[in-house]
């Protein structure tokens, strides 16, 4: 793996004796620039191990900024790492927008007050599985462009772009050497994985966005994520789930390691089942990583949020990284925010070994190892076992340690074990959504049925694509032809009947034939284009023929974005006693967008304009729209709206778009990917809120759809015997790691300072399961539960002490005296009467 080379020895100390400047109380006389050698980033003369977190801040709303930084910063973070949006900033050409939820200064300078530092990946492509991959719609219209290749086009609009970037930031101070918070920007973004497709210019395309970013007098480093050639002083780092292993090192012997995309999940498209990364995992990655020689890990994503309007990539789902650290709602996930909230704290114990130490590697058994690092007295160790099935125990300078199956034990001062990746001493919790009294109360929900359009002004031979006949502006165009048919031209035989073929390259689209829905189809996130076959109800004489086709956002990935299509093909008729009739070149009417949109009806004032009448619980017709008037829940917990009993659309509150929903997409498990839609607290009034519901697909029950309150108020433990106490209760005195009050047991903390109203599940023995779905194993304790009331109802926090194990195992029933034991505890935490 990667080491630091001793060869840059002279140059770490040279470089260290020229960065400090320190007055005579003590106090740094002012910000430096941020520097670099083969081992950290150097801050203001001081080397820093970087725990970052990626928070975007357009996935979010400002009132949640506050929340989410203290919860990234309670969590042992010291970084926050966030993409810049081109096309959320300047969606129209040289119109540009930082307000709202796009206000990138603020959300800066926020990081800032919480004493953070902030990474600020520039691109301008980002990919981020965010529509177009942040570049704005406009820049594919300029005359003979290319994206991300030596492309005299393309180039001016990034440089002008990055420039304006850059000079906001120098213009509010948020560049570190002028006291701000960045201390990293990055340029591009993993272009070695497209750089083939440009032969030379892809070389010298790099080359030159490499000069750019240096030429712009930052301060600060630049980084370029996955590029292996990153040009002179530029940082390549690495991307994905295990740079421990993975990542072959810096492409100079001078620069450090640095992770900038750790994937603490997966981000799912519309059609996926629930994906996972175990907290342990996660854990363990890092864990190596460091041990290694890394100095900089960063979590994509810390706080996935939330993909408001049409914001998304092609197919990805609106909710996004749910599964990250902190949830879409704001809400911390545990196990995986605690173990890893003890990771960070583990490797600061271990702080001055990893900065200032040289490393060694001892091989302690089969699949297990010891990396160490040494500064004089100082010392940390991580005892590594990489046997993926069976635990090891492994001696140490003298002393024994147990390591569980693929995990890494940190011994802070190389002989206390502080912490082990595979054993989780931080609680658990499960997500509850729990139906609103106040939000559902008399829902009245009204509908206005979309109407077929009749004028299409927009003419041309043969279907327009997709893309740049939208331009963006909406998801929706209209395509209208028609045919005319003798009646000797229709089957004669009783059971035949023509069928309409429709060759798609995406995403979807509706078809009606004389004003007669006939049918839906779609594309997927794998394969975009798709074809509907469908009956087709004609006639003798004159026939319509209209499609409605959809985008579901813009591609995110990959070269040549520019050149990406999609929208009808082909259109066909089968069927015929005259044979097939291709209407492709038949010539096609065009209208962009619906007219509910165009009317802005999901607004107050737009809602106003069209009539309404009492909707049906079951609604037979495609598109339609629905609108309803509720209060804002009880509470002040987050908010969702349960969108169950409906196919496809988008919603809106107070008409602000929370984005799209898809629950008749379904997984191969044959549930839909999401279900649940997150409605911020700030897009609601106390009263009255407006919500406006496009539906596309036919057969829906808006009855069904239901407001929520959301909370993780089940908090649990699950704990075995031979846990440590949690990282938390230690401490370094110089070079030795103590600990005080050392209590290992089940901790519990209500969130929100509420306290633990009852007691769900407690039982030691083999109970299995996980938080919200405890069971009782072979061997059980039914007086667990007593036991954990007496400690811990009525309490904000508790601690059911390891000795209670004692007295529990002698009243405990277990055919098999070798199973290893548990305690596991389940409780509801209600706010304090």
């Amino acid at each position: 793996m990667f080491f630091p080379r001793k060869i840059t020895l002279l140059i770490t100390i040279f470089s260290l004796l020229c960065s400090f400047s320190i007055n005579a109380d003590g106090k740094r006389s002012s910000p430096e620039a941020v520097t670099y050698d083969a081992r950290s980033l150097i801050i203001n003369g001081k080397r820093e191990l970087i725990l970052s977190g990626s928070i975007h801040y357009t996935r979010s709303t400002q009132d949640m900024w506050g929340k989410l930084l203290s919860m990234a910063k309670e969590g042992g973070l010291n970084t926050i790492q966030t993409y810049v949006f081109w096309n959320a900033h300047e969606p129209k050409q040289g119109k540009y927008v930082f307000d709202g939820n796009y206000d990138l200064v603020k959300f800066i300078k926020m990081i800032g007050e919480q004493g953070m530092y902030a990474v600020l990946r520039v691109g301008p492509f980002i990919q981020a599985e965010w529509s177009h991959g942040g570049f704005p719609y406009w820049l594919r219209e300029v005359t003979n462009i290319t994206f991300r290749t030596d492309n005299e086009p393309f180039k001016q609009h990034m440089e002008k772009y990055v420039r304006f970037v850059i000079d906001k930031m120098k213009e509010e101070k948020l560049l570190a050497p002028q006291g701000g918070p960045i201390i990293l920007a990055q340029i591009e973004n993993e272009y070695n994985t497209i750089q083939v497709a440009f032969k030379e210019s892809g070389t010298k395309y790099i080359q030159w966005a490499g000069n750019l970013a240096l030429g712009l007098n930052a301060g600060v480093p630049w980084i370029m994520c996955k590029q292996k050639d990153a040009p002179g002083p530029i940082i390549n780092t690495c991307n994905g789930r295990h740079c421990g292993d993975t990542f072959t090192g810096p492409n100079k012997p001078n620069k450090p390691s640095l992770w900038t995309e750790n994937w603490t999940a997966q981000f799912r498209v519309f059609g996926d089942p629930p994906s996972q990364r175990a907290a342990e995992d996660i854990a363990y990655s890092v864990a190596r990583f460091f041990s290694k020689g890394g100095s900089m890990n960063n979590y994509y994503m810390y706080h996935g949020g939330t993909n408001f309007g049409r914001t998304s990539s092609s197919f990805t789902s609106t909710r996004y990284y749910d599964e990250a650290p902190v949830d879409e709602y704001g809400l911390p996930r545990e196990p995986k925010w605690g173990h890893l909230s003890d990771l960070h704290r583990a490797i600061k114990l271990s702080k001055k070994a990893l900065l200032w130490g040289n490393p060694s590697v001892q091989k302690l058994g089969p699949d297990t190892e010891a990396r160490v690092w040494e500064y004089g007295a100082d010392c940390a160790a991580f005892l590594a076992n990489n046997a993926s099935k069976k635990e090891q125990t492994v001696t140490f300078r003298g002393h024994e340690y147990l390591l569980p199956p693929r995990s890494i034990s940190i011994l802070s001062d190389c002989k206390t074990a502080v912490y082990n990746t595979q054993t989780i001493v931080a609680q658990h919790n499960a997500r509850n959504f729990i139906r609103s009294e106040i939000a559902n109360k008399n829902l009245d929900w009204k509908i206005n049925k979309q109407k077929l359009p009749s004028q299409f002004p927009l003419m041309s031979k043969e279907p327009f694509e997709l893309y740049s006949l939208t331009k963006d502006t909406t998801d929706y165009a209209w395509y209208s032809t028609h045919i005319e048919l003798q009646q000797h031209d229709l089957p004669m035989k009783k059971g035949l009947h023509p069928v309409i073929r429709i060759a798609s390259l995406g995403h979807g689209l509706l078809c009606f034939v004389n004003g007669e829905y006939v049918g839906s189809a779609h594309g997927s996130k794998i394969e975009k284009s798709f074809v509907l076959q469908k009956r087709a109800p004609l006639q003798a004489g004159t026939n319509h023929i209209i499609i409605l086709a959809y985008l579901v956002g813009l591609a995110d990935s990959g070269p040549y974005l520019e050149r990406r299509f999609a929208g009808p093909r082909s259109v066909t008729i089968l069927g015929l006693n005259t044979g097939t009739l291709d209407l492709t070149v038949n010539g096609w009417g065009h209208l962009v967008g619906l007219k509910g949109e165009q009317k802005k009806i999901y607004t107050k004032e737009g809602s106003e304009k069209v009539k309404w009448k009492k909707a049906p619980a079951t609604q037979a017709d495609a598109l339609t729209w629905y609108k309803a008037h509720f209060d804002a829940p009880e509470g002040d917990n987050p908010v969702a709206i349960r969108m169950i009993g409906m196919g496809k659309g988008m919603v809106w509150i107070n008409g602000k778009s929370i984005g799209r929903y898809w629950t008749s997409y379904l997984s191969p498990l044959l549930q839909p990917t999401q279900s649940e839609y997150h409605i911020p607290r700030s897009y609601m009034k106390p009263k009255d809120n407006l919500i406006v519901v496009l539906e596309e697909e036919q057969g829906t029950n808006i009855t069904k759809v239901e407001f929520l309150v959301v909370d993780r108020d089940t908090i649990c433990s699950h704990v075995s015997e031979n846990y440590p106490p949690p990282v938390k209760l230690f401490s370094k005195k110089g070079s030795i790691v103590t600990v005080e009050d050392a209590k290992p047991g089940a901790y519990l903390t209500c969130p929100d300072h509420k306290e633990i109203g009852t007691v769900e599940f407690a039982d030691y023995g083999d109970p299995w399961g996980s938080c919200g779905t405890f069971f009782s194993g072979n061997c059980t304790t039914p007086a667990a539960k007593e036991v954990v009331e007496k400690y811990c109802l009525g309490k904000t926090s508790c601690m059911v002490p390891k000795a209670e194990t004692a007295h529990l195992k002698k009243k405990m029933s277990c055919p098999d005296p070798n199973v290893k034991k548990k305690l596991a505890i389940q409780v509801k935490c209600v706010k304090k009467k």
